[in-house]
Parts: structure tokens; sequence; C-alpha cells
């Protein structure tokens, strides 16, 4: 492995590009100028291949040493989030509206740092893809890149990423074989009548009652229709119907989304959301119509990948600060898509405790650039020891 000098040096460099892609965020498929910055460091660091626009704009940079046949892959995301940054801080977002709420700015400059490294180092055997995707948050960025033939022109024998982890203790990394993330599915439901004046109500439908409704009974899916041990959620997050005082509006709209590990519950939640929103209309004299749309699959760390991943992360942080067993977490990460393909690992690097808003996607989201010294040395071990130099 690299000495911790090299590291060290680079550190304030990493942090530096870290808050130039914070003041510039651009959202999904849009990240031209993020991935332009990336495209012109890789081929600074003497990248052998550098492929920009694959998946919209999405970058892959190659980098060989040695003679060794064997590759792996290393991905960060470039997309920001829409929110409004109150943070306050010297290099807070000029795109208004638009903010890395999340800490892909970080994923991506440890990214280029690790690159940066072993480019210099070489000291591996074999080929390393570093991959930065787009639109990581909701449009599916991963599954764009796959389509677009992310692993038949760059095979892997795994491929790695890590995610900032606000919660976890500063110091740690977290990996675990198995469900790490989960699946998510999201629903739009419409019901549709007839309005009345709120004095004569008996004069159209009311679909505010239905949905009311539906509220409470879309509840027994996890209640009453699975295994009580077995991880789902589902959760309503928007409600819109009416816009006058004294009117019951004739339509109403929900917005949902489903949480969960197990493959199954896809199609067993849109079977009984839909069953559940025809008889509630039925009964309501109304139409029910849902938009069920299937999203990011479960994250399931492969085994292999996720041995190699804890070696590396107990070689950077000591085996006493690697975290193996714990609950996975029922957000979800389009990472899964590229485990799915190709297997691989997931790891999270705890960042210590957060505040009200401070959190993931929260307007005061800060990323802790202390931990760029750890993802530097994870990344170089992880790719030292999994390609031995001879």
């Amino acid at each position: 492995m690299l000495h911790n000098d090299p590291i060290a040096a680079l550190t304030p460099e990493v942090i530096a590009w870290r808050h130039h892609i914070h003041c510039n965020p651009e959202l999904g498929f849009k990240e031209y100028e993020t991935a332009r910055f990336i495209a012109e460091k890789l081929r600074a660091f003497g990248f052998d291949e550098v492929h920009e626009g694959i998946g919209g704009t999405g970058v892959v940079g190659v980098l060989r040493s040695g003679t060794g046949t064997r590759a792996i892959g290393l991905r960060a995301e470039l997309d920001a989030l829409p929110v409004v940054e109150r943070t306050g801080l010297p290099y807070a977002s000029r795109n208004e509206g638009v903010m890395h709420a999340c800490g892909h700015d970080g994923h991506t400059a440890m990214l280029l740092g690790a690159a940066s490294l072993l480019s210099q180092s070489r000291a591996f055997d074999g080929t390393v893809y570093f991959v930065f995707q787009p639109a990581e948050e909701n449009e599916g960025g991963s599954l764009r890149m796959i389509e677009d033939g992310l692993f038949e022109r760059f095979p892997v024998e795994a491929i790695y990423a890590v995610h900032n982890w606000p919660g976890l203790e500063q110091g740690t990394i977290a990996a675990r074989a198995g469900a790490q993330m989960a699946a998510v599915d999201n629903f739009k439901l419409t019901f549709e009548g007839f309005g009345a004046h709120a004095a004569m109500p008996q004069l159209g439908d009311d679909p505010i009652l239905a949905a009311g409704a539906f509220v409470q009974a879309v509840q027994r899916i996890v209640s009453r229709s699975v295994d009580p041990q077995t991880a789902l959620v589902v959760s309503l997050t928007q409600i819109h119907g009416g816009k006058v005082g004294n009117i019951v509006p004739g339509r109403v709209w929900l917005q949902g989304t489903c949480r969960f590990f197990e493959p199954g519950h896809s199609d067993h939640c849109e079977k009984l959301i839909g069953e559940i929103a025809h008889g509630i209309a039925a009964a309501h004299a109304l139409k029910a119509t849902l938009d069920y749309n299937k999203g990011y699959p479960p994250l399931i760390n492969t085994a292999d990948a996720t041995a190699r991943a804890i070696a590396a992360a107990a070689a950077t942080v000591g085996s006493e600060n690697v975290s193996t067993e714990f609950s996975p977490s029922l957000g979800c990460e389009d990472f899964a898509f590229m485990i799915r393909e190709a297997g691989g690992c997931y790891a999270w690097i705890g960042v210590g405790d957060v505040g009200p808003g401070e959190g993931l996607h929260g307007d005061r989201y800060v990323f802790n650039d202390e931990i760029v010294p750890t993802v530097l040395g994870y990344y170089v071990n992880l790719v030292e020891q999994t390609l031995p130099a001879s």
C-alpha cells in the first residue's frame, strides 16, 4: 500500500476539488461541467483511456498496470439534489435551488483522489475502471450506463462504491454480505368523481373521504399481509386535492413509496394497493387510477467482493473499526443495478452524528472532509490487495 505521506499530501487538493464541485452542483443527466472537470483531471493524471458520454453524462477512466488480465471497478456519483442550500458555507451552491445535499461531491472528489494516487504508483497488476455515474437520485443513471454497454465495454469481476453515512461513528467502515439497502417502488393514485358545493355534498362525490380511507387501509399490507419479521414499509408522501375552501373537489391524488428487501414484495404491493384502491373507489362511487412504478432493486453485496472490501477496510482503519453485523437500511441506492449485474460491495463510511437538517438530503447538510484520507486509503488498499503486483 502507499504510505500515508502521499495521501496526506493530496488530501487538501481533494478537499478543494470537493468544494469546487459543491459550489457548482448539477442535477441528474445535466452534470455537463462536472463530467468535463472529471475527464480533464483523469487525462491530466495520465490515464490510459478516458471515455465520456456513457449513459448520458457518465465518465469512465481506464488505468492499467502490469500484465494481469483481472479488472475491478470503482464508482462514484455526479448528481446533486433539487434542494435550496442553507449551510452558509463560503463555497455554498452558486446554482439556486440545487445542492450537493447527499455527499456525491465528496464521493466524486475522493474517487478522483484515488485515481491520482494509483496513477502515480501503479502498484497493482491488472485494470481498474473508475466509473463516474450520472443521476443516482431517482433517475437511475446506473441502469442507463449498463444499458449503454458499461460492462460489455469495461468488464469487471466486481465493482465497489462508498457512501458517507451520518450516524455511524467517524473512523469506522461498515459493509455486510447480503442486503445492505432496500428496494423502492413508487406509486401515484388518483380518485376521481364529481365535485360539489361544501353545503350540498349530496350533489357530488367526495374523493377526500376516499383518500382518507385509503391512507388507513393501505397499512394492512404491512400489518396483515406479510410476515411481521419481514421488513416492509408503505409510506404516503403526498396528498393533493381542492383549491377552494367551500368546494369539495372532484379529484384527489396521492403519492407513496414501498421499501423492502424481498423482491417478491414488489408484485405483492402493487396487487394489494390496486385492490384496496379500487375497493374504496367502488364504495365511494369513484374511479381509481393507479400508476405503480418499480424502482431500484435491493442492494445485495456479494460475498467474495464483500470479503475483499472488509479486508481493505481493516487495513485502513483497523479490524476493530470495521462493522459487518448491523441492520441494513430501508433507504435505496441505484448502485444496486451495478452490483446485480457485475457483483460487488457497497460500504458506508462513518461521519459521526449530525443535527436536524444536517443529515442526508437536508438543506444544512455538510460533507465531513475529515473522512477524505480514510476513503483514499480504503480505495488504494482495495485495489492493491485485490490486484496484487507480482
